[in-house]
């Protein structure tokens, strides 16, 4: 009998290997949207109702796909997007940084990652650390401080996270930590995914629930997802005051994840941000929030010309990728795509996941005529009426 082949041809086989490979609860951790999920199956479901243009003659042999954020040279305009706890692979965040490394890819590193900003930062020295507003100002000058002294060359705050997170089908079930409690309570859901459990244990790791960037500088131990978690929620939100706060402590490039209304977009321009990403937070915020790619267009043609414009959720494809930069965006962030990939093959699912997008987006760039992921334009798109939202802007459609 043949070996299956490692590789994979696609983002949805990615994720076909991932559920093959997770524990259940585990699995479910990944695919997991608020309430109905309305959001979640809208971000990657607007990409299929935009269409291409393609021209017939006048294609370029060469096509450059590399750009830059907020100062950093990036061969694709793709990051990886700061994602927590990252228990499918024994290696982490630290495999994803490597494989991003490799293929010239900005890495952003969550706050709530399972390893440290200084493990990261030496296998991806292109790293942009992610922050909440969460504990005290103290506390966070010092998490921006650490992350300096080791070249975080970015900082993104992340602020579009709310407290809405039933879910209609169950949330699945994670343990505060893993001691011998939690094994004996998740034995049954393990031993069916034999080969997940074997690699950290031939790691000699058990899966890190804790958030060593969050670890107080007093010399504490570092808190539980569930205890980071926690401290965000007894935090009082911030104000736009405290985000220009944020961008004077840290002093470099800063982005602001979350934006879904022009209005907020101008605010974020008036604060001083370098660059700011329209996102719901992949289907995790509040259910029924427009995708991501409806709220583009408005957003990019609102502040465009001031900031840098991003876009996450539903990327699955490079095609997704070209469509985003036509309606504006300078680049994208990735989360469930490349986390399938670390699942499915580690470092090198991860290189795979990439490699799928820049071959998609190459494709794309190369079909409708243009030379450089700069050219492309919403004359590349076929946009059906009424596609866009225009959140904050005085209407809810455009």
């Amino acid at each position: 009998m043949l070996r299956r082949n490692s590789w994979f041809e696609t983002v949805a086989e990615a994720q076909r290997r991932a559920k093959k490979h997770l524990p259940s609860s585990v699995y479910d951790a990944l695919i997991a949207g608020s309430e109905r999920g309305h959001t979640l199956d809208e971000n990657t479901g607007a990409f299929a109702e935009l269409g291409f243009a393609p021209r017939v003659v006048g294609h370029h042999a060469e096509r450059d796909l590399s750009t830059t954020v907020m100062g950093v040279e990036t061969a694709l305009p793709v990051l990886i997007s700061p994602t927590g706890v990252q228990a499918v692979h024994p290696d982490g965040e630290v495999a994803v940084a490597r494989a991003a490394a490799n293929r010239g890819v900005i890495m952003g590193l969550s706050s709530f990652a399972s390893k440290s900003v200084e493990e990261v930062s030496d296998s991806n020295p292109n790293t942009f650390f992610q922050l909440y507003w969460s504990g005290t100002r103290e506390a966070m000058v010092q998490r921006m401080d650490r992350a300096r002294a080791v070249g975080a060359k970015g900082l993104i705050v992340t602020l579009d996270w709310s407290f809405s997170h039933g879910r209609d089908w169950g949330s699945p079930a994670i343990p505060e930590k893993v001691d011998l409690k939690a094994m004996v309570q998740f034995a049954p859901n393990v031993v069916t995914r034999p080969s997940w459990l074997w690699k950290f244990a031939k790691s000699g790791r058990i899966p890190d629930l804790t958030a060593p960037n969050l670890k107080p500088s007093d010399g504490g131990p570092a808190p539980t997802f569930f205890g980071a978690y926690g401290e965000w929620m007894q935090t009082t939100p911030p104000t736009w005051d405290d985000v220009k706060w944020l961008r004077k402590v840290w002093g470099g490039p800063f982005m602001l994840k979350g934006v879904s209304r022009v209005d907020d977009a101008k605010r974020a321009v008036d604060a001083g941000v370098t660059a700011l990403s329209v996102s719901n937070h992949g289907g995790n915020n509040l259910d029924t929030t427009p995708a991501a790619i409806r709220m583009l267009p408005s957003i990019a043609e609102a502040v465009g010309d001031e900031v840098e414009v991003l876009l996450d959720g539903g990327i699955r494809r490079g095609g997704d990728v070209a469509k985003a930069l036509a309606l504006g965006a300078r680049a994208v962030l990735i989360g469930r795509a490349y986390l399938w990939g670390l699942a499915a093959n580690g470092q090198a699912g991860v290189e795979n996941v990439l490699d799928i997008l820049r071959g998609g987006l190459d494709s794309a760039v190369l079909g409708l005529g243009r030379s450089s992921v700069h050219d492309l334009s919403p004359d590349d798109l076929v946009i059906p009426p009424g596609f866009t939202r225009s959140l904050g802007a005085g209407t809810g459609v455009a």
